[in-house]
């Protein structure tokens, strides 16, 4: 018996040192529960604050200036926009440049003393995580002046212009696009490199005439048709399971698809790069998947999260992905009016694909 204590001790004391040698391992060890418990004590916030907002205003008065001021004190949103009629308005809700738009009609005034009907309008995006809350919030402010006793709250129409029966499948799924993607080819291609050193398939291919940029675009060749695949598989699904409703077109769709991809298969071969072998390489995606899920607006709002964590986020690809896929399937938006986002998803291809190959080189050297 105390042999075999022994000996499994043994062994134990063998595997607690060769952790402790391994340091991406020891790294992830202790990385990972921090990485979460910070991202969830910190960044995800459901008592959302600061959406960036847009207005109308018709009426042009001390009252429809006051109503804007309480609007911004009360910290519920930031107006970053003004718009000069409602179809402006809509638009810029459309390009996802804001989230809530409020119209003061010219009659606000009247319609404020009256209070018979509505003395204004809520326009509500709803094609990410629900702020229905928030609206409500806005919609129910104290106003103290120019008011009837008896009606002490501001009297506002809520209109929902995208996903109005408010499904959470119709939110979530075509992010689970990103999301997805962001996985598998990731995942995918994080591995290449490493299992081709680990088979000695690498010197062969280095003896060849082939250069490194061009090994590099042959590695992700194939993973491009398989995003592709996945993607048209998820929407599909979404399409005929769930009802997601097709506002944009899919042309726009598969294209920012298309650089999402290469984004994503880029980082997956620097990720290659850097690490020694496959399970390494499966622990810094997994390090980097954690933060892109939980941070990109997949399922809390990104106006909720903290200034440092939307700092975070904006570096991350698939948050400007999310943007650009809720924008094109459920708000009918262009490419062209969210090439913003696209430029960004283009940029961050070069710069992993430079980076990969200067590992690359740096690696053979």
């Amino acid at each position: 018996m105390i042999e075999t204590l022994l000996r499994i001790g043994g062994v134990a004391q063998k595997e607690v040192r060769q952790l402790v040698r391994d340091r991406p391992t020891f790294g992830m060890i202790v990385g990972i529960p921090l990485l979460q418990i910070l991202l969830f004590g910190y960044a995800i916030n459901l008592d959302v604050r600061h959406l960036h907002a847009g207005y109308l205003d018709l009426a042009n008065t001390t009252d429809s200036r006051q109503v804007l001021q309480a609007a911004e004190a009360s910290q519920l949103v930031d107006f970053t926009r003004r718009a000069a009629d409602r179809a402006q308005l809509e638009a810029m809700i459309r390009r996802g440049e804001i989230t809530i738009g409020l119209v003061l009609p010219a009659d606000f005034t009247a319609r404020l003393r009256n209070g018979t009907r509505p003395a204004g309008q809520i326009l509500i995006d709803n094609s990410g995580p629900s702020i229905d809350n928030v609206a409500r919030q806005l919609a129910e402010l104290p106003l103290a002046f120019r008011q009837p006793a008896a009606q002490k709250t501001s009297r506002f129409a809520l209109r929902v212009l995208y996903n109005p029966e408010r499904y959470t499948a119709v939110q979530i799924v075509p992010a689970l696009i990103g999301v997805i993607l962001n996985l598998t080819l990731v995942l995918f291609t994080a591995i290449a490199i490493v299992r081709e050193r680990e088979r000695g398939n690498l010197e062969l291919l280095i003896a060849t005439p082939i250069r490194t940029a061009e090994l590099m675009i042959g590695k992700i060749m194939p993973y491009i048709v398989i995003g592709l695949l996945q993607t048209s598989i998820i929407l599909a699904v979404g399409v005929l399971l769930f009802d997601v409703p097709i506002a944009g077109d899919l042309i726009d769709l598969y294209l920012a698809a298309l650089v999402f991809i290469g984004a994503s298969l880029a980082l997956g071969l620097l990720i290659s790069t850097l690490a020694q072998t496959q399970f390494q390489a499966m622990q810094v995606s997994v390090f980097i998947y954690l933060p892109s899920i939980l941070l990109s607006g997949f399922m809390f709002p990104f106006e909720g999260m903290p200034r440092f964590a939307q700092a975070i986020a904006e570096w991350l690809p698939l948050t400007h992905f999310i943007r650009l896929v809720r924008g094109i399937l459920l708000r009918g938006a262009t490419l062209g009016e969210m090439q913003h986002e696209a430029w960004i998803l283009a940029a961050f291809f070069l710069a992993f694909m430079v980076l990969a190959v200067l590992r690359f080189h740096k690696r053979l050297d």
